[in-house]
């Protein structure tokens, strides 16, 4: 009997760690199922990249057009100043809207 345990011990630790190891290659941490949702989790992290990227061109834009260096643009810096200081024209009429 204990010469049958033997012989049956080794394949028996052999199948035990294919198992585990088959196991944690499809449903672990690392596993088939989880890199399925790290790709649709990459997908989403890229296009949200790709809104961030532009919003940073649209302000590095922004910043050059009043960058004193190579000339600021003038209705930049006419739309910036008077959106600041809250003033207008005397020649434009005023609508005021009501925030609801």
């Amino acid at each position: 009997m204990s010469m049958l345990l033997r012989r049956a011990g080794l394949p028996a630790a052999a199948l035990i760690a294919i198992g585990f190891f088959a196991y944690n290659a499809v449903l672990g941490p690392n596993g088939i199922v989880a890199a399925k949702e790290v790709q649709h989790e990459l997908a989403t992290k890229q296009r949200d990249y790709a809104l961030l990227d532009k919003k940073r061109a649209e302000l590095k834009n922004r910043v050059d057009l009043l960058d004193p260096k190579h000339g600021a643009d003038p209705d930049m810096v006419d739309e910036l100043a008077r959106k600041q200081l809250n003033v207008v024209r005397p020649d434009e009429v005023i609508i005021p809207l009501d925030k609801k």
